[in-house]
C-alpha cells in the first residue's frame, strides 16, 4: 500500500510536466509498480456504436414562438404553434379621465372620455425560416378554463409533445390574418428608418383587431373598479390571467415553407387623449377653424400604447409535430442523424467496459470523441444547415439538465461548436472526466455488492442485475442546442434545446463506419 501511493505521486508530477495542469484527467487504477519502472504515454481507440433515436419529449422553456409549417424532403413537415400568457406588471391602472376643476383653474387626468377607441393583438418578430413571400395564414384564439388548471403543473406544457387541443375551443376564434414574412406592403421609406443612434425602427408583425368592447372597454371598466377597491384582478400577473385574459394560442392554418419567430405578443389599446398644459393641467383649446374642428374646442389626440404583453415572467409553450418520415431516418443504420426542432438525436454507447479491462492499471490523460457530419448539399430552395452547437450529455441525466435550467460542467456534460469550416465535425476534445466517473460509479457498486455477498458473490449475476437495473448507464446523447452567452459573448449563461430548423448527418451508425472514442494514457514502463 505504501509503494502505491508513493507511485501515484509520482505520477500526479510526472503529469503534470508533461501534460500541464489537466482537471480532465482520471485514475482508473494501478498496480504495484517496482523503483525502476518508468513513466510512458500511450495512445489507444475503442470502437463507438451509435444510433438515431426520436427526441419524441423535448423541453421547450424559451421566450420565443415558433408558427407555420415547413416541409423537408427528406425528412417530412414538421408544424409548429404556440401558446402565450400575457403578463400584467403589479397594480395596473389605465390612464385617467380628464376632469377639470370647479373653478376651472386646474385639471387632472388625460382621457378624453372612458372609453377604449380600438383594441389590437400584434405579433412581432425579427426573423424567420424558409420562404419570406409564401401566402400563409394565421389563426389565434384565447385560452379556455383548462389552462388555467394545468398552467400550475409545468410538466403539462413545458414538453413540445404537450396536448395543445385541451386548451381552446377550435370554435372561439379571437382573429385570422393572411401574412408573408416579408410584407411586401411596407414601403422601404418605413422599413429601413431609423432612429437617432441608427437602430431600425421597423418591426415586423402580423396584427389582429379585437372587439372594442370585449378586450377593450370591459378590461377597463374592470379596471376602474380595481382603482375603486372592489376586485383584485390587476394586483399582479397571476390575478390577471385567472380573471381577465387568460392568454392566446397561435397556430398556422394555410401555407407550407414558412418558419415565423415570434419575440413578443401585445395586446395594444388605441386611447383618445387630450392636450393639456403643463403648468395649469387644463385642456388646451383649437386656435382657428381648420379640417380637425373648430376654434374653441379641446385639442386631442390619439395614442396607442401596449397595455399587456408576453413577457419571461409568464408562461409561453411552443408545439412540433413532426410527420411520420421522421421515423423513416431513424431505420438508417449506415449513419446517425441529428435534427431539430424536437425531431432526432444521436445516441452513443461508450466502451467504459472494455477501457477498464485494458486500463485499470493505468492514468486516462484525455479522451477524444469526434462526430463527423457529411458535407450537406444545397438540393433545395430553403436547405437546413447543420446544427450550429450541440450538446453531450449522460442519457439518464437529459430531463434533469434542461429542467433545472443547468450549464454544462465538463464531467457528465459538455458543448462544442460545429466546426463547418476546417473539418466539419462536432470534436469533443476531452471526456476524460465523464469516463472515469462512470466507471467509478459502476466499481462503487460492484464494490458494495461484494461486501455485502461475500462468500456468495456471483460476478457474473452481478453484472447481468447492474445492466438490466442500469440499461443507460453508458449511453450519451448528442443534441442540437442553442447557447446563450453574456453580453462580452464570452461567459456562457444559458442551454436549451434548439428549435429552429437545423440537421446533420454523421458518419456511424451500427452498420456504417465505427465511431472510435481516442484514449491517451500513461503507464510505467515494466
Amino acid at each position: 500500500k505504501f509503494m502505491k501511493a508513493k507511485y501515484i505521486g509520482i505520477l500526479s508530477l510526472a503529469l503534470l510536466s508533461i501534460f500541464g495542469c489537466d482537471d480532465n484527467t482520471g485514475t482508473l487504477g494501478m498496480g504495484m509498480l517496482p523503483d525502476s519502472d518508468g513513466l510512458s504515454a500511450h495512445t489507444a481507440s475503442f470502437d463507438v456504436t451509435t444510433y438515431s433515436v426520436e427526441a419524441e419529449q423535448v423541453f421547450s422553456k424559451t421566450s420565443t414562438g415558433y408558427i407555420g409549417r415547413f416541409t423537408d424532403p427528406d425528412f417530412g413537415y414538421y408544424e409548429s404553434s404556440f401558446l402565450s400568457e400575457l403578463n400584467c406588471t403589479d397594480d395596473y391602472t389605465f390612464p385617467a379621465v380628464y376632469k377639470e376643476s370647479a373653478d376651472g383653474t386646474s385639471g387632472t387626468g388625460m382621457m378624453a372620455g372612458d372609453t377604449v377607441v380600438s383594441v389590437s393583438l400584434v405579433l412581432y418578430y425579427k426573423s424567420w425560416f424558409g420562404d419570406s413571400l409564401n401566402a400563409c395564414r394565421m389563426s389565434v384564439y384565447e385560452l379556455n378554463d383548462e389552462w388555467l388548471n394545468d398552467r400550475k403543473t409545468a410538466d403539462n406544457y413545458r414538453y413540445t409533445d404537450f396536448d395543445i387541443t385541451k386548451y381552446y375551443d377550435p370554435n372561439k376564434l379571437l382573429g385570422r390574418k393572411a401574412y408573408s414574412a416579408y410584407d411586401a406592403t411596407i414601403p422601404d421609406s418605413v422599413r429601413n428608418a431609423t432612429d437617432s443612434y441608427g437602430n431600425p425602427i421597423y418591426y415586423p408583425y402580423v396584427a389582429f383587431r379585437l372587439d372594442k368592447e370585449q378586450y377593450g372597454n370591459r378590461i377597463l371598466k374592470l379596471n376602474r373598479e380595481y382603482q375603486e377597491g372592489k376586485n383584485d384582478y390587476f394586483k399582479n400577473a397571476e390575478n390577471f390571467i385567472n380573471n381577465i385574459f387568460k392568454g392566446i394560442y397561435a397556430k398556422s392554418d394555410y401555407g407550407d415553407g414558412t418558419i415565423l419567430y415570434i419575440d413578443r405578443v401585445d395586446l395594444q389599446m388605441q386611447f383618445r387623449f387630450h392636450y393639456v398644459d403643463e403648468e395649469t393641467g387644463l385642456a388646451l383649446k383649437k386656435k382657428s377653424d381648420d379640417e380637425n374642428g373648430k376654434a374653441g374646442e379641446d385639442s386631442l389626440y390619439y395614442s396607442t400604447a401596449t397595455v399587456f404583453a408576453s413577457t419571461k415572467e409568464v408562461v409561453q409553450a411552443n408545439k412540433f409535430t413532426n410527420s411520420d418520415k421522421l421515423k423513416d431516418r431513424l431505420q438508417e443504420t449506415d449513419w446517425t442523424y441529428i435534427k431539430s426542432p424536437a425531431g432526432i438525436f444521436t445516441e452513443a454507447v461508450l466502451p467504459y467496459d472494455e477501457i477498464y479491462k485494458e486500463l485499470a492499471n493505468d492514468t486516462l490523460n484525455a479522451v477524444k470523441l469526434t462526430f463527423t457530419n457529411y458535407h450537406q448539399k444545397d438540393n433545395y430552395e430553403f436547405s437546413m444547415s447543420a446544427p450550429d452547437n450541440v450538446l453531450l450529455i449522460r442519457k439518464s441525466d437529459y430531463k434533469k439538465f434542461f429542467t433545472e435550467n443547468q450549464l454544462p460542467d465538463n464531467i457528465t456534460s459538455y458543448t462544442v461548436a460545429h466546426n463547418n469550416i476546417a473539418t466539419n465535425q462536432y470534436t469533443f476534445s476531452n471526456i476524460a472526466r465523464l469516463v472515469t466517473s462512470c466507471i467509478g460509479i459502476k466499481n462503487t457498486a460492484k464494490a458494495e455488492a461484494q461486501k455485502e455477498a461475500g462468500s456468495n458473490w456471483n460476478e457474473a449475476e452481478w453484472e447481468a442485475k447492474w445492466t438490466a437495473e442500469n440499461p443507460d448507464w453508458d449511453k450519451v446523447w448528442l443534441i442540437p442546442v442553442s447557447a446563450s452567452y453574456d453580453t462580452q459573448e464570452t461567459t456562457l449563461i444559458g442551454i436549451q434545446n434548439d428549435l429552429k430548423p437545423s440537421y446533420a448527418k454523421l458518419k456511424g451508425g451500427t452498420t456504417g463506419d465505427k465511431l472510435k472514442l481516442e484514449v491517451t494514457y500513461t503507464t510505467f514502463n515494466k
